[in-house]
C-alpha cells in the first residue's frame, strides 16, 4: 500500500492496521497500541494533519476507527541526542547505494532513534524516497551497508543475501589468544537469551558459523578478520566471547554491562570491512570496502 502521507525530512510515515474486532473511537485504538503516548499528543498531531486514514483523509479525536482499516502517522520524538559521526557514500548507481556507517548510528528508526539514523539521514540528504536497506549491521558496529533505491530491482539484490551469495568480511580488535592455531572456524547454535536483546549459545545443531583469522598481533591486542558464513544476530560478538576473546568495548558480551548512555570515546571495536557480491543485473563482481580503521 502506498502511504498517503509524504516523506518529511527523511522521515516516512508509519502505518498501523486496526484490529478486526469492533469499530471504536480512534483515540481508544491509539491509546491501547501506544500506552506511553498521551491522548493530548495524538490530538495535537491530528490538528496538524499528521494522522490520516488509508485514503489520506485527516482523522480527528471524534473519528471512528473501522475494523481492519489503516492509520498513517509520523513518529515524533521530543528529544533525540545528535550522533556526532558522519556516514560516507562509497558508491551509487541507478539501483543501489553503498554507505560507510559510523559507530553508534542505527541503520533504521527504532526506539529512541528516528532522525539520527542512517536511513533517515540518507533519505533527507539524497532525496531518495524508495531507499531501503538490503541488510543491516548493529548500531554499535561501523562499516559497509548496502541499500536499494529502485523497487523494480530490489528483489534481485535482496535475493543475493537470502541465497548467501554475498561475502561479508569484518575486522575486530580483541585480546590476543596465545597457544591457539589460526585460522579457526567456530560453530554453535544461537538463540535469543536474557535479557531479550542478547543472544546465547545453547546445545543443539549449529545454526551459526564464523571463520576467524589473525591479521596483526599488537602485543596483548590482536586485529582479527571475521568471515561469517551465516548472519545470526550478534553472531560475531557471541562467537568471539565464546572463544575467550570478547571484542574490545563490547557492553553485551560476555556479560551485559549496566544500562546507560553511549560512551563515544569507547566504540565497539568491530568493523564491517567489506561486502562483495555478483551484480544480478550485469554479472560484474561488486566489492565495497570501508575506509575506516580500528585502533
Amino acid at each position: 500500500m502506498k502511504p498517503p502521507l509524504p516523506t518529511i525530512e527523511g522521515v516516512a510515515p508509519s502505518c498501523l492496521r486496526l484490529p478486526s474486532t469492533e469499530d471504536r473511537n480512534i483515540l481508544e485504538y491509539l491509546g491501547e497500541r501506544f500506552p506511553r503516548i498521551e491522548a493530548k499528543i495524538w490530538i495535537e498531531r491530528m490538528r496538524r494533519g499528521r494522522v490520516v486514514d488509508g485514503s489520506g483523509n485527516p482523522l480527528n479525536p471524534e473519528s471512528r476507527g473501522r475494523r481492519g482499516s489503516y492509520v498513517f502517522y509520523y513518529r515524533e520524538l521530543e528529544e533525540e541526542s545528535p550522533i556526532p559521526f558522519e556516514e560516507r557514500i562509497l558508491y551509487r548507481d541507478d539501483h543501489i547505494l553503498a554507505v560507510d556507517k559510523p559507530h553508534f548510528l542505527p541503520v533504521v528508526p527504532s526506539g529512541r532513534f528516528l532522525r539520527e539514523t542512517l536511513l533517515v539521514r540518507l533519505k533527507k540528504d539524497l532525496l531518495l524516497e524508495h531507499l531501503v536497506p538490503i541488510h543491516r549491521i548493529d548500531r554499535e558496529t561501523a562499516g559497509v551497508v548496502i541499500f536499494s533505491h529502485d523497487p523494480g530491482t530490489r528483489g534481485r539484490y535482496a535475493s543475493l543475501f537470502q541465497e548467501q551469495k554475498v561475502e561479508k568480511v569484518y575486522e575486530a580488535l580483541a585480546p590476543t589468544l596465545p597457544g591457539t592455531s589460526f585460522p579457526l572456524v567456530h560453530r554453535s547454535r544461537l538463540k535469543e537469551g536474557k535479557p531479550f536483546f542478547r543472544m546465547e549459545e545453547v546445545d543443539g545443531p549449529a545454526n551459526s558459523e564464523t571463520r576467524v583469522e589473525v591479521i596483526e598481533v599488537r602485543g596483548d591486542i590482536t586485529l582479527y578478520r571475521l568471515i561469517p558464513a551465516t548472519g545470526r544476530k550478534h553472531q560475531l560478538r557471541v562467537h568471539m566471547a565464546a572463544l575467550g576473546i570478547p571484542i574490545i568495548n563490547d557492553r553485551f558480551y560476555p556479560d551485559a554491562g549496566p544500562a546507560g548512555s553511549d560512551d563515544i570515546l569507547r566504540p565497539l571495536k568491530l568493523l564491517a570491512r567489506s561486502v562483495s557480491f555478483p551484480d544480478p543485473l550485469t554479472g560484474r563482481r561488486m566489492r565495497f570496502e570501508s575506509a575506516r580503521e580500528l585502533s
